[in-house]
């Protein structure tokens, strides 16, 4: 019998029909496991596979995560045109970027209202819309 954690990451990887090889499995655990959403880096989830007994790759955690997100699972958020983020809710949603600790996190959807988007050029279709709101701290 699987864990809770191996089960979500077991079911979550067969919705998109993706083999669940011991790496993929070590992955989707961390990312979906406890039943929270998440936005990681590569990098961070490098970190957090570390701590695993199953050895994955900075190179294999990219790879994964361009297969989850080829394969629906997740979505990719760019921020500032370089620093990637993945991102596991993957309906509709606004995002808040922390500038002071480069954190993405949720911003609440019933707050945003976008009123027009442009037409997208003859020969084109808008695929999403990605809205990303920067936050600096104040000074107390």
């Amino acid at each position: 019998m699987l864990d809770t954690e191996t089960q979500r990451g077991t079911d979550w990887l067969a919705k998109a029909a993706l083999r669940p090889t011991r790496q993929r499995l070590t992955l989707a655990r961390l990312l979906v496991g406890d039943g929270q959403n998440r936005h990681v880096t590569a990098e961070s989830l490098f970190d957090a596979a570390s701590g695993t007994d199953e050895k994955v790759s900075l190179a294999t955690v990219y790879n994964t995560l361009r297969a989850f997100c080829d394969a629906g699972l997740m979505r990719e958020i760019t921020v500032d045109g370089a620093k990637s983020y993945f991102d596991t809710r993957i309906d509709d949603h606004p995002h808040f970027y922390w500038e002071d600790t480069a954190a993405l996190t949720d911003a609440p959807a019933s707050e945003l209202e976008i009123a027009r988007v442009p037409k997208a050029p003859e020969g084109a279709e808008i695929a999403s819309v990605d809205v990303v709101i920067r936050l600096r701290r104040t000074k107390s």
